[in-house]
């Protein structure tokens, strides 16, 4: 046993020394992929620098509001050469992306591979930037989280250092793969460290090329411009789930371009995750009017279940699952909940049923159906959908006890027994699983063994003693 933990320890020990070993090489392979990005006003003065890599022999990748206000942009390769940009290819606004045009030796250049699919939790990841003009400057760390924003799409958490100078860094993995771009966003005095994930620079679409002098006039005279940099610096604290800071810049956002949908909808999501139901409402429905979303569509169904409009949630739900089937399952879950407060169960039953037919393991959905079976009388019924729940969660104390009362509606009572005495095995403090178990000793005519729960309960849990003493002592 002991010579067996040794070699799991050597194994463990060799893999690390692997991983330190291949970093260096992968530097080495993906840093001439790294450039470091010089703007220049219309004076020919430095206005700020900024990072980017290569996506292909004429293409650079970086944030888009490094670009602010520049009437010249170069690009300087790890090699020493210097590419002025020749024009502007594609913008992601909201997602802080742009891909600029060069003219370079394709020889001289080495493009870096996106990956179209999100990162693990955990993963490693290494990022190359440029802070504080520090050219090539290396950090690595983990993905600490894949952060999916409503309307917005995913944002990738990450460990790794950056600074001023580093946004539009690529965020690589162990296999020199991108699989984000580095946006640092400075507010309020405090630095997040995320990524918007490579899959929108591959779902960006090029369109007719732009001039540095079409893109400052563009932002100069469009509000939208000014909208969208409130946006980003709003995501920046919704990616920390911070709700109630980000709110107030969704709120400039949709100020600055009232037709600014995606503000809309991200300010009725913070509204509703804030508890404020009417302005949740208010702003989601004005998201719905100018661009419906299955996401906002849910939270006009949240906010008005929440606001006891049962008839406006379902029909918001219903909307949502019309908009996006096959992601449903939570939007036909939420219906179920509006159909059982609404007094509806035959329909709250359909509903969890369809939510459990879109993700088999759902097992909230499982309880919730197994309950409104209970309340219906369906005990049968209830028992096939708890036996399900257990089975996903075998040491669930509650849910055991669900079934066992279950078992105790089609009077199995030796089942309903084993049941109780599985949830107290979990749970040793379970008051309602002793209460139970006492109850279908009566049940089943033997007054001791249930006085025998009456007494633990006594120590336990002084309510349910009192319960289970007046079956006991009626």
């Amino acid at each position: 046993m002991k010579f067996l933990q040794l070699f799991v320890l050597l194994i463990l020990f060799l893999n690390v020394a692997v991983a330190q070993d291949l970093l260096p090489e992968l530097v080495r392979r993906i840093k001439p992929s790294a450039v470091a990005i010089e703007t220049f006003d219309a004076r020919n003065e430095k206005l700020s620098r900024g990072s980017g890599f290569f996506i292909d022999t004429d293409r650079v990748v970086t944030n888009r509001h490094v670009l602010d206000g520049a009437s010249r942009v170069e690009v300087h390769s790890s090699t020493g050469n210097v590419y002025p940009v020749k024009s502007v290819l594609a913008v992601d606004a909201e997602g802080d992306i742009a891909v600029l045009k060069i003219d370079a030796p394709a020889a001289a250049i080495r493009p870096l591979p996106l990956v179209r699919t999100s990162p693990q939790e955990g993963e490693s990841i290494v990022v190359i930037g440029n802070p504080l003009g520090l050219e090539g400057s290396v950090t690595n760390g983990i993905v600490s989280a894949v952060r999916d924003i409503p309307t917005f799409g995913r944002i990738i958490q990450i460990t790794a250092p950056i600074s001023a100078g580093s946004s539009g860094s690529p965020v690589v993995n162990m296999q020199g793969q991108v699989i984000g771009v580095a946006t640092l966003q400075i507010t309020g005095g405090q630095s997040v460290n995320f990524a918007i994930p490579s899959e929108r620079i591959a779902q960006l679409q090029t369109t007719t090329p732009m001039s540095l002098a079409d893109l400052i006039a563009v932002s100069g005279r469009n509000k939208h411009a000014r909208a969208v940099q409130y946006f980003r610096d709003g995501l920046s604290f919704l990616s920390k789930d911070d709700c109630e800071k980000a709110l107030p810049y969704f709120e400039k956002a949709v100020e600055a371009d009232s037709s600014y949908a995606d503000a809309w909808a991200q300010s009725g999501f913070c509204h509703e995750k804030l508890g404020k139901h009417n302005e949740a409402l208010d702003a989601s429905r004005k998201a719905v009017n100018l661009r419906p979303s299955p996401e906002s569509y849910f939270n006009i169904g949240l906010a008005s279940f929440y606001l006891k409009q049962y008839r406006d949630a379902a029909d918001a739900y219903r909307q949502a699952i019309k908009m996006d089937p096959y992601n449903a399952f939570d939007a036909y879950y939420a219906l179920g909940l509006v159909y059982r407060d609404w007094g509806r169960p035959d329909e709250e039953i359909q509903a969890y049923k369809q939510a459990i037919r879109l993700k088999p393991d759902y097992t909230s959905a499982y309880d919730r159906l197994g309950a409104c079976y209970m309340r219906a009388k369906k005990y049968a019924e209830a028992v096939e959908v708890f036996r399900q729940l257990t089975a996903l969660k075998p040491g669930d104390a509650i849910a055991i006890n669900n079934l066992g009362e279950a078992y105790v509606g089609v009077n199995r009572l030796n089942e309903a027994v084993e049941s109780f005495r599985q949830s107290i095995r979990l749970k040793p403090d379970f008051g309602k699983a002793y209460y139970n178990l006492g109850k279908s000793f009566l049940a089943m005519g033997n007054r001791d063994a249930a006085l025998e729960q009456y007494n633990i309960l006594m120590n336990i849990d002084a309510d349910w003693a009192e319960k289970l003493e007046a079956l006991i002592n009626p």
